[in-house]
């Protein structure tokens, strides 16, 4: 990873840094990211939430990850639910611990960073299992998460307003080397 250093993230001082990775690395427009602002400084409210950068030597966050322990409550949860009791899958919501966000600058993808950001953070948490959703596409997150051991529990899944549906995928703690 080069001169790339993972660490804890005060992402409530970063967030307009990492809502920048973000943007680039999953093309938001300026509406979008002024949205998700709003999200990410709502779930760092949230029991147990916490978060990761990836920095260059100079401080430059190049990626980012923050997750939760899950909430049923929550927005997200209420979404998948039926997805996931559709394929037997709805036990995943329990004692899980869920990737909110995971992105890495497109100049930064290819050096291992997403693979650290998600290895790190998942490795501390006190839940048996992780969840989280991902673009429903053949893609290099997609077989990232695959290779770290997560399956997919259900797909097409079709969030409010995303253009394009979604896979919730699932893995056993600690995540695969």
């Amino acid at each position: 990873m080069d001169d790339i250093v993972v660490g804890p993230l005060d992402l409530a001082a970063r967030v307009d840094d990492a809502l920048a990775v973000q943007a680039l690395a999953f093309g938001l427009t300026d509406d979008e990211v002024g949205v998700r602002r709003h999200i990410v400084l709502r779930h760092l409210g949230c029991r147990g939430a916490r978060a990761l950068g990836a920095t260059t030597g100079s401080g430059r966050l190049v990626g980012f990850v923050y997750g939760m322990p899950n909430d049923r409550a929550h927005w997200w949860s209420t979404v998948v639910e039926p997805y996931l009791r559709a394929t037997g899958s709805e036990g995943w919501l329990d004692d899980a611990f869920v990737i909110t966000e995971l992105h890495v600058h497109p100049a930064y993808q290819n050096r291992r960073i997403g693979r650290s950001l998600i290895t790190t953070i998942t490795a501390s948490a006190r839940e048996p299992r992780s969840i989280l959703s991902a673009i429903d596409t053949e893609s290099p997150a997609r077989a990232l998460y695959r290779k770290l051991g997560y399956q997919d529990l259900a797909r097409p899944v079709h969030f409010p307003s995303a253009p394009r549906p979604y896979a919730v995928m699932g893995a056993p703690l600690p995540l695969l080397g």
